[in-house]
């Protein structure tokens, strides 16, 4: 099958495209954010193909994956054919939803009340709180390319990974790496962390290629995962793959990725404080709760579950000739 897509999501994208077909990306000379092409610190294969957004017309397209709302438009004007139409199309909805007017739990999916295109929510969570409107949801767990075992716990730090923290605020929880940073050492990893106040203390790396930013968060004693209201964070699933402990916000989807004995699941912030601690601790503990978080992880979030699960849905919107 000949998927088209937009790099939108490269930490999910790297799963999806492990998959059997050909994957076509639109890519604009620019290389901005609605033609980024192939992945730079991703390792892709070569069924990813870029194809110039001017060169759509006459592309052989099978299916179009939809990831934001004015794709619809970009694909009707680039290919010339209409989404869920002309050629069959799937959405796919990575993000909790905004707030807004209305204000979440009624805020409106913008392809709420059409049956043409079917919404695949990556959490169950989403699916619950989107407002979808009769539109046809399902829901497909995020899968991940197993990094392997590589926890060491050396370093006796917190690891937090998060993209643009200075600007997504509270919704990430930029604020809890304060209180985090009074009691052990953090180091934050992802794009434009270098803006997080030098105040803290904090020991930032950004853009790491996806291989060695598993390295170094497997150094690390534990994780924490300070979101309280996105969808679930890979970073957080490729830490528990890692074989790493993992302390989160008992917020959105993480209370269903993190049972008892892979982490700790807190509301408090005196208690994500108390729990990352005990792990820095504690070694043999954290490394206990690791192992069992990577059996979490590799029996609900594998690879293989995950690109079934899609071929299914794929072959049921596209047809099997595709």
């Amino acid at each position: 099958m000949r998927i088209m897509l937009w790099h939108v999501h490269g930490s999910w994208t790297t799963s999806f495209v492990q998959g059997s077909h050909d994957y076509l990306l639109p890519v604009t000379p620019d290389r901005g954010p609605d033609g980024l092409g192939r992945a730079r610190t991703w390792d892709w294969p070569a069924s990813v193909v870029e194809v110039p957004a001017g060169d759509l017309r006459d592309a052989d397209v099978d299916l179009v994956l939809l990831q934001r709302p004015h794709e619809l438009r970009l694909a009707e004007e680039w290919l010339g054919r209409r989404p869920g139409r002309d050629v069959p199309a799937v959405y796919l909805e990575h993000n909790t939803p905004l707030h807004g007017t209305p204000d979440v739990p009624d805020t409106r999916h913008p392809l709420a009340g059409q049956s043409t295109i079917p919404i695949v929510h990556v959490t169950g969570f989403n699916q619950l709180f989107w407002d979808c409107a009769g539109a046809r949801t399902t829901v497909i767990d995020h899968g991940i390319v197993d990094p392997g075992h590589r926890y060491t716990g050396a370093v006796p730090h917190a690891a937090v990974a998060v993209n643009d923290p200075v600007r997504r605020g509270r919704s990430v929880g930029t604020d809890l790496l304060d209180p985090l940073a009074g009691s052990v050492g953090v180091d934050v990893f992802g794009m434009r962390v270098s803006q997080l106040p030098a105040r803290l203390g904090l020991r930032t790396y950004e853009d790491l290629p996806q291989d060695r930013m598993h390295a170094e968060l497997a150094r690390r004693r534990v994780y924490v995962h300070t979101a309280r209201w996105t969808s679930l964070g890979l970073s957080l699933l490729e830490a528990m793959h890692l074989g790493m402990p993992v302390v989160a916000l008992a917020s959105t989807e993480a209370p269903m990725a993190v049972p008892p004995e892979a982490g700790v699941l807190v509301t408090k912030v005196e208690d994500m404080v108390a729990a990352v601690r005990r792990f820095v601790d504690d070694p043999d503990l954290a490394r206990a709760t690791g192992d069992a978080a990577r059996a979490v992880a590799l029996g609900r979030y594998n690879l293989k579950r995950f690109l079934d699960d899609w071929d299914v849905l794929l072959t049921e919107v596209a047809g099997p000739a595709a």
